[in-house]
């Protein structure tokens, strides 16, 4: 058995993958165009983009979509694939940066980290990008189904179902995060069942994949045979050639071990899993790092008690800078051993999904 395609709308991916958007600044052109040229969907990540450019006034609203505007534009002229951009519903720039992306002609929007309840209203007549918001319970994808049909006869042209083993910011509560109930296998299940509703209302196919911990190609067949269509990883594609992180970055995830990976509570409110790392070690022991605010990137962020900008931490470790900041990263970021080429991680995938789905 070989890794299916992965259908959204018109747009078919020849494996079944998408690359995680991860941000500030980890999955941007690059990374992005390395995954769609080898059959799996690329994703540039939109949060704070603007702080990865070399132009000047670069925390402005103005700067964040110009920025991203430009990495759409060098991920579309390296490849011909499919090519997405993950944009948080909790970023003060929300609208612009959905705005941009459309007008770009990127083909899918991800969005999370909130509930992306308006976004069909930014499509312009013409547009062709897909829809596609990331869910951890079944109760928000039919909440989300429900207000697009009323709203904008319009229902989301797949879900993304992210679990607690993610990295990054997550969309479950503290307690949850070892709760067998809000596992992926049991979340995705839930999120099928309230999905088939809408489409047999539709008659619409409304894929889902699944993420948050997926790693292996063993992985994926199990998801697929639970009835997902395909997967979303994140923390794999850190450590690749074409990764957009400093090679310090990649790095930090070669050297880490399981007792290094922990979850953080984030200045924006959320839990978020990352590496163990000195700064981290001092934000736990009480240490602020005072900081001015010239641009408000996240709308749950109070700059008045936050030990420290979020946004300054992940810029820093992205440049390698990580004295300074902290690598998000999902559960399995330690069992990262080397640096490998996009394309050798999907034949090695993809090798183990044959394996695994014949045996």
């Amino acid at each position: 058995m070989k890794l299916p395609q992965l259908k959204i709308g018109d747009l078919v991916a020849r494996v079944p993958i998408i690359q995680g958007g991860m941000g500030v600044g980890i999955s941007l052109s690059g990374l992005a165009s390395a995954v769609a040229e080898e059959g799996g969907i690329g994703v540039i990540a939109a949060a704070m983009i603007g702080l990865t450019s070399s132009k000047p006034n670069k925390s402005t609203p103005e700067a964040q979509s110009e920025a991203l505007a430009d990495e759409i534009r060098k991920a579309k002229a390296k490849t011909s694939g499919i090519i997405g951009v993950n944009i948080m519903v909790a970023l003060t720039d929300f609208a612009a940066q959905v705005s941009t992306s459309v007008k770009e002609g990127v083909d899918i929007i991800f969005s999370g980290a909130g509930l992306p309840l308006d976004l069909p209203k930014y499509l312009v007549d013409g547009a062709k990008t897909k829809l596609v918001p990331i869910v951890s319970s079944g109760r928000a994808a039919s909440i989300i189904c429900k207000k697009w049909m009323s709203k904008f006869d319009y229902v989301p042209d797949a879900f993304v179902v992210e679990g607690p083993k993610a990295g990054g910011h997550l969309g479950f509560h503290r307690d949850q995060l070892d709760d067998p109930d809000f596992a992926l296998d049991s979340i995705l299940p839930e999120v099928l069942d309230a999905v088939k509703v809408f489409e047999e209302k539709t008659g619409k196919t409304i894929p889902v994949i699944a993420a948050g911990g997926v790693y292996t190609g063993e992985d994926i067949c199990k998801y697929i045979k639970m009835g997902a269509s395909g997967v979303q990883l994140g923390t794999r594609f850190v450590t690749t050639h074409e990764c957009d992180a400093d090679e310090k970055f990649k790095q930090a995830y070669i050297d880490a071990s399981e007792d290094d990976m922990t979850v953080i509570q984030s200045p924006v409110g959320l839990p978020g899993r990352a590496l163990k790392n000195e700064f981290l070690e001092e934000v736990t022991e009480g240490k602020k790092t005072p900081f001015k605010c010239s641009f408000k990137c996240l709308k749950t962020c109070n700059v008045e008690t936050a030990p420290y900008c979020i946004a300054s931490a992940l810029i820093n470790a992205q440049r390698g800078k990580l004295k300074y900041g902290f690598a998000f990263a999902g559960a399995n970021a330690y069992r990262a051993k080397k640096i490998i080429s996009v394309k050798e991680l999907i034949a090695e995938l993809s090798s183990e999904f044959e394996e695994a789905c014949t045996a």
